[in-house]
């Protein structure tokens, strides 16, 4: 459990809030619009309605007592940014800004930003990879070159151990999990025997996930 501060409550910092909530952490909301905090009062532990802009309003939040602040504005880059290092400079310890574009990430984080998300355009690569393959169940990119797919059995794998198959040598990416429908078997040992229907999580290079999924 951490303790959160959140500003800015659009659509992004609904779903955040509420996540985040569900994951029992201890969070304050803030916004200018009151109506933005109502339905969210259920889950939080504080809200106040404020102007972040104002230095007076983040010194009354007590930002140095959080352990992650996120910045979650939408629409109006110039209060994101103000924001951002308003917070570095009354003491936050870590700030997380949402940005649109790259050149506002460059900006965020010459600014104070310790992480810069970009939800839109992760959901936006994420679909498009799930969807441009018939045998990608599930995606999530780590870096340009590293991801984590979802992927099907091979058809001369099944009824073979990992151990048998030298799986990590053969094919360069490293199992994670093995999913049974809808049960998830972390970090298999080497001598589980693959059964038709399973799916697994890899982690690996694009270029060798793309190897295995091209022999699909």
């Amino acid at each position: 459990m951490k303790s959160i501060l959140m500003i800015g409550m659009g659509k992004f910092g609904h779903l955040l809030c509420m996540n985040m909530a569900e994951l029992d952490n201890e969070i304050m909301i803030v916004d200018e619009d009151e109506e933005r905090l109502s339905d969210l009062l259920p889950l939080v532990t504080s809200a106040q309605i404020g102007d972040c802009t104002n230095v007076e309003v983040l010194k009354s939040l007590g930002v140095r007592n959080f352990d992650v602040c996120f910045v979650c504005i939408s629409g109006n880059f110039q209060n994101s940014l103000e924001i951002t290092s308003l917070l570095k400079e009354l003491g936050a310890g870590y700030v997380v800004s949402k940005a649109e574009r790259d050149i506002q990430a460059k900006f965020l984080l010459r600014n104070g930003a310790d992480e810069v998300i970009y939800p839109e355009r992760d959901i936006a690569e994420r679909a498009a990879k799930k969807f441009s393959s018939n045998h990608v169940f599930d995606y999530l990119e780590l870096t340009d070159d590293y991801g984590i797919y979802e992927i099907p059995l091979l058809r001369e794998w099944i009824g073979k151990s990992i151990r048998e198959l030298d799986f990590r040598v053969r094919y360069q990416v490293s199992i994670l999990g093995i999913k049974t429908g809808e049960d998830l078997d972390l970090l298999p040992s080497a001598d589980h025997t693959f059964e038709k229907e399973q799916h697994l999580m890899v982690i690996g290079k694009k270029k060798d996930v793309d190897r295995i999924l091209h022999r699909m």
